[in-house]
C-alpha cells in the first residue's frame, strides 16, 4: 500500500494554516516526529467506524473525505489539501472515525501516533489553540457542505456554489478566475448529491450560458458575479 519511507531531515516550507500557526520550536519538534510515506491513488487511509491510533499529516497533493451509506451512496465532504491534518478528532478522542479518507492523487503523508502527539502538546501547550482551530474549521467545513447539499433548492444552485467555493483561491486573469478542475462528473455529483448525468447536463448549460469555460483540466469563471447571482449569494 505504501512505498519506502521518505527522508524528511531537510527543512521544508510548509503549506497549510495548521503548520503556519505553530511556533518555530513546535514546528521543529513536530517535524522531528514525522516519517512520511507515499500513498498511491485510491488508497483508503482510514474509513468510517475505524478506530485510529494516530493522525495523518497531508504533506503533498490531495485526499478525498467522504461519508458513505451501507447501500453504496457517497457524499464527499471536502478535498483535503497539503497542510491539513486528517483523523485529528478520532485520534485525540479515541472515538471511531466519522468519515472516510481516500487518496485522490499520489500523496506524501506522515503518520504520528496519538500518544506521541499528546506528548507533543504537553511540550507545547500553545499548540492547543492551533489544534482547536483546526478541529473547528473541519467541523464548519462539513456543516457548510451538508447545508449546501441539504438546503440548496436545485442542482444548478448547488453546483454554482461548489464552483464558487473551489475558485476562491483561483488565479485571477483577464479572462476571469481560473483553477484546476480534474474531478470526474461522478465525483462532482458526490459533492452535491446529484447523478453524473445531472452534473454533465448542468455543466453543459453553464458553458452555453458562458458562466464557465473549459481548457483541458482548467476551468475559468468569466464573471464570478454572474455565477453568484445563480447561486443566490
Amino acid at each position: 500500500m505504501r512505498e519506502t519511507t521518505i527522508n524528511c531531515s531537510a527543512q521544508v516550507q510548509r503549506p497549510g494554516e495548521f503548520f503556519k500557526k505553530l511556533s518555530p520550536a513546535a514546528l521543529r519538534d513536530l517535524e522531528s516526529m514525522e516519517f512520511p510515506s507515499m500513498y498511491e491513488q485510491g488508497v483508503l487511509i482510514f474509513t468510517e467506524k475505524e478506530s485510529l491510533s494516530g493522525l495523518f499529516l497531508l504533506l503533498s497533493r490531495e485526499v478525498k473525505l467522504s461519508i458513505n451509506s451501507s447501500e453504496g451512496k457517497r457524499l464527499i465532504l471536502s478535498i483535503a489539501k497539503a497542510g491539513e491534518v486528517l483523523g485529528l478528532s478520532s485520534a485525540l478522542s479515541g472515538l471511531p472515525c466519522d468519515r472516510t479518507a481516500e487518496v485522490l492523487y499520489p500523496s506524501r503523508i506522515a503518520v504520528i501516533g496519538s500518544h506521541d502527539f499528546l506528548a507533543f502538546l504537553a511540550r507545547h501547550p500553545d499548540a492547543y489553540k492551533t489544534v482547536t482551530q483546526e478541529l473547528s474549521l473541519q467541523y464548519s467545513t462539513a456543516c457548510e457542505q451538508l447545508r449546501t447539499v441539504g438546503l440548496s433548492p436545485s442542482a444548478p444552485v448547488k453546483l454554482a456554489r461548489l464552483l464558487l467555493e473551489w475558485s476562491g483561491n483561483g488565479e485571477k486573469t483577464d479572462a476571469g478566475t481560473r483553477f484546476r478542475f480534474s474531478l470526474t462528473h461522478e465525483e462532482i455529483g458526490e459533492f452535491i448529491g446529484a447523478s453524473r448525468e445531472t452534473v454533465t447536463r448542468t455543466l453543459s448549460i453553464f458553458k452555453t450560458r458562458h458562466l464557465i469555460a473549459f481548457h483541458g483540466s482548467t476551468l475559468t469563471i468569466p464573471s464570478r458575479m454572474a455565477l453568484e447571482v445563480l447561486a443566490g449569494n
